[in-house]
């Protein structure tokens, strides 16, 4: 099933859309997910960090997974994120993910914990021994408080022929940097970066996808970045990057990912309320917010 399978363009770590109750909202979920199709994107991501994956259970993943494969309909790849602390539970949420019918997962490092780069190995290890589907290693050190050396990297594409690439959060462009450098010669990994400021960079350097917070709310901007750098208008691809910077930025007036969902909440899809204790933005925080939406083209 990992034969051949390249992760490129841009990705969209969705949201996951909550009602009051903190139930989560599949109706708006569909509507998040058709925007996105409409727009252009090249994949969609769900229960990443973006979607809350810490705060949902087993069931409502499913839920979540299941949704978004009925409602992509075979038009893009779906990838999941299939995180958790302990190997045993990442292992169990990627067998789910593959019984619902997701064409790759992603699987961050494990959080709390401090596990060792051998560890870090046996654990990657042994998820990918695990399923047939293709794998991403997430590395999110500032999130996380464990990266992934380039080394364990290196050793985990050459081992598993089904680990193929690795999403790169870090906001370190000398790691993302040598993460490509050192599986270049590697046909079937790929690098796909993670911060949405440093996108162009990534494709320049040789990344061949990223996986963006920001397309949630302006896919169109985000895809034109890597349509017009896969045109050759460099140019163009670097206006589309600047045009994206001031949202990434935004990101600061609230506890992520409130500042998203209430992004899209202004430009009038649905995403509900980010789970507690996480709260919604102030007033103040709100009026920047429209500031830069508006600067941007995505309001009236």
């Amino acid at each position: 099933m990992y034969k051949n399978f390249v992760p490129r363009g841009i990705i969209p770590a969705l949201v996951t859309p909550l009602k009051n109750s903190e139930e989560v909202d599949l109706v708006s979920l569909r509507k998040l997910i058709r925007y996105q199709l409409d727009n252009g994107v090249h994949g969609i991501f769900v229960i990443g960090s973006t979607g809350e994956f810490y705060a949902l259970s087993m069931e409502e993943k499913q839920k979540l997974i299941e949704a978004t494969v009925d409602e992509v309909a075979g038009k893009i790849p779906v990838y999941a994120g299939t995180n958790d602390i302990t190997t045993r539970e990442s292992i169990q949420l990627t067998k789910m993910a593959e019984r619902c019918g997701v064409d790759a997962v992603s699987v961050l490092t494990p959080m709390f914990i401090s596990p060792s780069p051998k560890e870090l190995y046996t654990h990657y290890k042994a998820i990918a021994e695990s399923t047939d589907l293709p794998i991403i290693l997430y590395n999110n050190s500032p999130r996380t408080g464990v990266g992934i050396p380039v080394d364990t990297c290196v050793k985990l594409a050459t081992d598993c022929q089904n680990i193929i690439g690795i999403k790169d959060s870090s906001g370190d462009f000398t790691l993302t940097g040598e993460y490509i450098r050192r599986t270049r010669h590697l046909s079937h990994f790929h690098v796909l970066q993670g911060r949405d400021t440093q996108i162009l960079a990534g494709f320049v350097y040789g990344a061949t996808g990223a996986i963006a917070a920001c397309a949630n709310v302006a896919p169109a901007i985000v895809v034109d970045i890597y349509e017009k750098y896969m045109q050759g208008d460099l140019q163009g691809a670097l206006e589309a990057q600047y045009a994206l910077a001031p949202l990434r930025l935004a990101f600061s007036l609230g506890t992520f990912p409130s500042v998203i969902k209430e992004a899209l909440h202004m430009i009038g899809i649905p995403a509900g309320i980010t789970t507690a204790p996480c709260g919604p933005l102030t007033d103040e925080e709100r009026a920047q917010l429209q500031k830069v939406l508006l600067g941007m083209g995505l309001l009236a």
